[in-house]
């Protein structure tokens, strides 16, 4: 009785060992999988803004003085420009969404684009406000406007390392 006893005993260990080490298994291969979706969704982003489309659009951005309203777009960029800076401002807007719904970090955001979009906006920011200003509509019909390419350039310039407690690079 004492043998069974002992092999009982070493049959629970044993199983409960199995048990832990499964779910130990489980709880990496879930965080593998998170850390490849993460930079997977990176990757993809970084290939959309290398796009012949946002290139160019960007290049167009890049000519335009600080501060430029519609009128100065039309006259630096021509007629058709203003779908440049359409196709950027709806790009940034996009990438928003993906922080705000946790698809991607700001960290990365930082580290990818935090350059451009403070450009960006020092760039179309009378013209962003313009715009939202004449128009009351939104691209989502789904939800209010949101405006995230100025909350994006806010907390980019804010520097999520900073608040982080982080150093600087």
């Amino acid at each position: 009785m004492g043998n069974s006893m002992d092999i009982s005993t070493l049959a629970n260990l044993i199983n409960a060992i199995a048990v832990t080490a499964g779910v130990i298994f489980a709880a990496v291969q879930i965080r593998q999988y998170r850390q490849r979706r993460q930079r997977d969704a990176m990757l993809e982003l970084v290939r959309s803004f290398q796009s012949p489309a946002f290139t160019a659009a960007y290049r167009r951005v890049l000519s335009l003085p600080d501060g430029a309203d519609a009128a100065k777009i039309r006259e630096v960029l021509g007629p058709d420009g203003e779908d440049a800076v359409y196709l950027v401002s709806l790009t940034w807007e996009s990438l928003g969404v993906l922080v705000y719904r946790r698809q991607v970090t700001l960290d990365l955001v930082d580290d990818f684009f935090s350059g451009p979009l403070v450009i960006s906006w020092r760039k179309l920011k009378v013209y962003s406000e313009e715009w939202r200003r004449t128009r009351k509509e939104c691209w989502s019909a789904k939800k209010p406007c949101r405006r995230f390419l100025p909350t994006l350039r806010t907390a980019i310039g804010v520097n999520p390392r900073a608040r982080l407690g982080l150093p600087g690079r």
